[in-house]
C-alpha cells in the first residue's frame, strides 16, 4: 500500500466520520428548537466536497506524497480538531441556528469562520500533498464560490436570530 493510498484513506474516513457526527449533532440541535437555513445549497456543497474527494482518489491514488505539504496538512488537522472541540455538539455541516449565544472562545476569538478557513485551506493543501496543483486551483475556486453563498446565508440567519433576541435592533 502506498503512502498516497493511506493519505486518501485517512481523508475519506475522516469526512465520513464527520458526516456521522454532523448528522447526530443536527438531530440534537433541531430537537432543542434550532432552525436550519440554506438547505437549498447544501446538496451542492456535498456534491462539491464529494467530487473533490473522488478526483483526489482517481488522480492521486498512486502519486508521490510531498512531505512538506503533508506537514502543512497535519497542522491544519490541529485547527480542525480545535474548531470541532470548541463547538462540540453545536458543530454540524449544515447551517443550524439555535437561540443561544454564539461561541466566542477557542479559534472563534481570532477569526469569524475558523471552520470554513480550515476547510478552504484543506481543499487547497490536500491536492498539493499529492502533487495535484490543478485540483487545488480548481476546487479552491469552486469552494470560494460556495463559501460566498454559504457565509452570506449564515450571516443573514444569525442576524435574524440576534434581531429576534434584541428588540432594540429590530
Amino acid at each position: 500500500m502506498t503512502y498516497a493510498v493511506l493519505f486518501l484513506g485517512f481523508l475519506v474516513a475522516q469526512r465520513l466520520g464527520e458526516l456521522v457526527i454532523a448528522q447526530r449533532n443536527t438531530r440534537r440541535l433541531l430537537a432543542r428548537g434550532a432552525s436550519e437555513y440554506g438547505a437549498d445549497h447544501y446538496p451542492v456543497m456535498v456534491t462539491l466536497h464529494a467530487s473533490w474527494l473522488a478526483v483526489l482518489v482517481v488522480f492521486g491514488w498512486n502519486a508521490e506524497v510531498h512531505l512538506g505539504w503533508l506537514a502543512v496538512f497535519g497542522i491544519l488537522q490541529l485547527g480542525r480538531v480545535w474548531v470541532l472541540a470548541t463547538l462540540g455538539e453545536r458543530w454540524t455541516t449544515r447551517i443550524i441556528v439555535i437561540d443561544e449565544p454564539l461561541v466566542m472562545r477557542g479559534p472563534f476569538r481570532f477569526i469569524r469562520h475558523p471552520n470554513y478557513a480550515t476547510v478552504a485551506a484543506e481543499i487547497a493543501v490536500a491536492p498539493l500533498v499529492l502533487g495535484l496543483t490543478w485540483v487545488a486551483v480548481l476546487y479552491t475556486l469552486l469552494n470560494a464560490a460556495m463559501l460566498y453563498k454559504r457565509i452570506s446565508v449564515e450571516q443573514a440567519a444569525l442576524s435574524q436570530t440576534a434581531d429576534a433576541r434584541n428588540p432594540a435592533t429590530a
